[in-house]
């Protein structure tokens, strides 16, 4: 039918990984990248991510860098050493050259200092998995 709106079935759609402990900007960046197709599995500390063996089958990881129980870089580093090999973002309150240079070293594809506008990060992410 014309002009009809079809959803994409979430199991049917990439699947990015997010860790942010702040319950508000977690479910804003939820939002965000469900309205970019994505389907999102989000948590609040590294360590539940850690533990889903669907964090795997992930095209994408964006990440805060302080968490409580390890920090999004910790995180990624565990993926990594999973087999895990997707691109990462990782987010920060607290930016600075020594972190931006330790993300990139650790395998983080880029480093966005918040507040950040909602589309910088969204186009970031789709830029990396060609979404």
């Amino acid at each position: 039918m014309a002009g009809e709106i079809i959803d994409t079935p979430a199991r049917e759609r990439p699947l990015l990984l997010l860790v942010e402990d702040d319950a508000g900007v977690r479910r804003s960046l939820q939002l965000l990248f469900r309205a970019r197709g994505f389907d999102v599995r989000a948590y609040a500390m590294g360590n539940a991510l850690l533990a889903d063996p669907l964090a795997r089958d992930a095209c994408c990881f964006v990440a805060d860098y302080r968490l409580e129980e390890i920090d999004g870089i910790e995180v990624l580093s565990r993926l990594r050493d999973s087999g895990w090999s997707g691109p990462a973002v990782l987010i920060t309150a607290f930016p600075s050259a020594d972190l931006s240079a330790r993300a990139l070293a650790h395998g983080f594809s880029q480093v966005l200092e918040k507040p950040f506008r909602e589309h910088a990060l969204g186009d970031a992410v789709a830029r990396l998995t060609g979404a």
